[in-house]
């Protein structure tokens, strides 16, 4: 972040604070994004379901925002837009928008191979999981988190801190992403909001990792 630009709420009260309150932090978020919403997860599944949603129009589009090639074309046509006012600033942002997605959804595939729940479809909305035995490297058919959502939240977070001006417009797509999946039956509702919180974090990760070497505007 540059000098002199005002720190967010999250910044300030989450990323800055000390060792024990950012625990804190971590588990009251993983209260509020995965265990609660366990307990909507039966529901969810019964009655939030399209089985055409993605023969719909803004169904598609929504999907999109998870779907990792969107933020190459979309840091491809940043890069285009801001070189001719700061090259190496255009460089970066481009960089940091391409990043934060790709490492989201990295993270996802790792973690799905490690907590191998299954998607609701599969066993009629209840909770199954697959053994280790059975396919162990690959994450096909597997849920729990939702890649797209977290790699749309990744990218969520990297246009809310390089366009702040219009967060809840980066935000509110990817919860759309997110909703799709839950109306597709494709994830659980905790899958969602678990591939949520997490894509933010990667994208603020990604941020504070990158940020020293960012240019000046």
């Amino acid at each position: 972040m540059n000098e002199g630009t005002p720190q967010t709420w999250d910044e300030r009260n989450i990323w800055r604070a000390g060792l024990i309150a950012r625990t804190m932090w971590l588990l009251v978020f993983i209260a509020a994004f995965t265990l609660v919403p366990m307990l909507g997860d039966r529901w969810a599944y019964d009655n939030l379901h399209n089985p055409r949603i993605y023969e719909l129009d803004w169904g598609r589009l929504l999907r999109q925002m998870g779907w990792w090639p969107t933020w190459i074309i979309a840091s491809l046509g940043l890069w285009l837009t801001q070189r001719g006012a700061n090259a190496a600033l255009a460089r970066w942002n481009a960089l940091y928008l391409l990043a934060a997605p790709a490492v989201a959804g990295i993270v996802c595939e790792v973690l799905k191979l490690s907590i191998r729940r299954v998607r609701p479809e599969t066993n009629d909305g209840d909770y199954g999981f697959r053994p280790w035995s059975d396919e162990p490297f690959s994450t096909a058919g597997l849920a729990t988190p939702s890649s797209h959502t977290m790699v749309a939240f990744g990218a969520a977070t990297a246009l809310a801190r390089l366009f702040p001006g219009a967060r809840w417009l980066w935000y509110s797509l990817a919860a759309g992403c997110a909703v799709t999946r839950i109306l597709a039956h494709a994830h659980f509702l905790s899958d969602t909001t678990l591939g949520a919180l997490l894509g933010w974090s990667v994208g603020w990760g990604v941020w504070i990792a990158m940020k020293k070497s960012r240019p000046a505007n």
